[in-house]
């Protein structure tokens, strides 16, 4: 039954891996056949396949990255669907299919978990599935009236609302939402991506047990904590560019923007600093809560590498008979589960690292001379990460190598690695 079991996850990893680049694959065609159809203008990158691609892989999963110069001047019906890919890829399209087809049983579990889900509100994956739909699309309407009630027209409200909750950032207009140079729609904004950062099974117990709920998950308070304290640095940063009030107003955009992986900005980032750039790219590796639409490394295994380090020490002090317990949560881990948690933890943050240095190694070699070190790592993080933030590397003009690299990058950022290596080695050695 074990092997069963280990049999069933495996095809699930595989399943999550082919169907999300065969989704993205079938989701380019809207761009390149309109832009085929129509010709020239503002649909002229989408004529280029690769820049199709592009688009629909930056759209399904969730990340924001464009090829569009003026996406305000596209037809409708693709600024709709550069929306709706971004909506659908948020919740995740293997959650779309349990949704729709799936029954109880292991092989939803496999699937479920082979796309980097965290924890289930129901014991039913399929239940599941179907009260984060409902909470996704009540918040994706909450947004688009907030939105709307704001400042923006219904039509920016709903697309900036479906791609704000998903954390995708796609945006009707080519300076985002520095379009609007509004203090309300920003404020808006700040809170539709923290609620898309924060797990699905906490808005469901908030729903449940009140706002109490959000504090007492270590995620989110760790979450708003690293968020308050990136937003300090950054604000500080930013000082001898803006006066205070702007400064940590365009700090706190963009940071939220970049640890709950959305991507909206309000600012040319070409003309930050270094260490400006380097603080939001700490953000967009964090990333939000494992169980939302964010991506990055996800806070839970930041919680569990610090816990784990104080832990072991506490350990290392203590006599050898003694009982050394690790909590989490409020939850109080058995030693056995303890290290088991950190080890995966550790290998996750060792791979994720990894692709991200091989990411800017490759682009290092197929971006301008006049683009540096700190701008690569920015561009390969935003990718990674499933942000959207743009330095200005990101461009229909771009080599297909870099295009390519950015495409990998955002697959296994949001796949979180496992599913793709899986994929790699069953091309090599076969499906067992």
């Amino acid at each position: 039954f074990r092997r069963a079991g280990e049999a069933r996850l495996k095809h699930g990893l595989l399943i999550a891996a082919t169907g999300w680049l065969l989704v993205a694959a079938v989701g380019a065609l809207p761009f390149h056949l309109i832009s085929v159809r129509l010709g020239g203008g503002t649909l002229y990158p989408y004529a280029d396949m690769a820049n199709a691609f592009f688009e629909s892989v930056s759209g399904f999963t969730g990340t924001g990255l464009t090829m569009s110069l003026r996406p305000d001047l596209l037809p409708h019906a693709l600024q709709w669907w550069r929306s709706f890919t971004e909506w659908i890829g948020g919740m995740g399209v293997i959650v779309l299919m349990l949704t729709l087809i799936a029954g109880p049983g292991a092989s939803a579990v496999s699937l479920y978990f082979a796309e980097a889900r965290g924890e289930k509100i129901h014991p039913s994956v399929v239940s599941t599935v179907r009260t984060m739909w409902w909470i996704f699309a009540l918040y994706t309407f909450a947004s688009s009236v907030a939105l709307w009630g704001a400042g923006m027209l219904p039509w920016e409200a709903i697309n900036h609302a479906m791609t704000g909750i998903s954390t995708g950032g796609f945006s009707l207009w080519p300076d985002s939402i520095g379009h609007y140079g509004s203090l309300a729609i920003e404020l808006v904004l700040l809170v539709v991506m923290f609620a898309g950062a924060v797990s699905f099974a906490v808005h469901y117990q908030a729903m449940q047990r009140g706002l109490v709920a959000f504090w007492k998950d270590v995620q989110t308070r760790w979450l708003l904590l690293l968020l308050l304290a990136g937003v300090g640095l950054l604000g500080l940063e930013n000082l001898h560019v803006y006066p205070l009030g702007l400064a940590y107003r365009k700090a706190a955009f963009q940071y939220v923007s970049a640890m709950t992986c959305t991507g909206f900005g309000t600012v040319d980032l070409s003309g930050w600093t270094d260490a400006a750039k380097l603080l939001l790219s700490l953000g967009m590796v964090l990333g939000g809560a494992a169980g939302s639409t964010a991506g990055g490394i996800k806070v839970i295994r930041l919680v569990l590498l610090v816990r784990g380090v104080s832990w072991r020490f506490r350990k290392l002090v203590s006599p050898a008979s003694a009982l050394v317990p690790m909590r989490l949560g409020g939850v109080v881990l058995s030693e056995q589960d303890a290290s088991r948690r950190l080890e995966e933890a550790a290998l996750l943050v060792f791979l994720w690292l990894g692709f991200l240095v091989v990411g800017i190694f490759v682009l290092l070699h197929t971006v301008p001379a006049s683009f540096k070190l700190s701008d690569v790592i920015f561009e390969v993080a935003s990718a990674q990460g499933n942000v959207g933030l743009s330095c200005g590397i990101t461009h229909p003009e771009m080599a297909t190598l870099g295009k390519l690299t950015l495409c990998f990058n955002m697959w296994i950022g949001r796949l979180e690695i496992i599913p793709v290596l899986m994929l790699l080695r069953s091309l090599f050695r076969g499906i067992e």
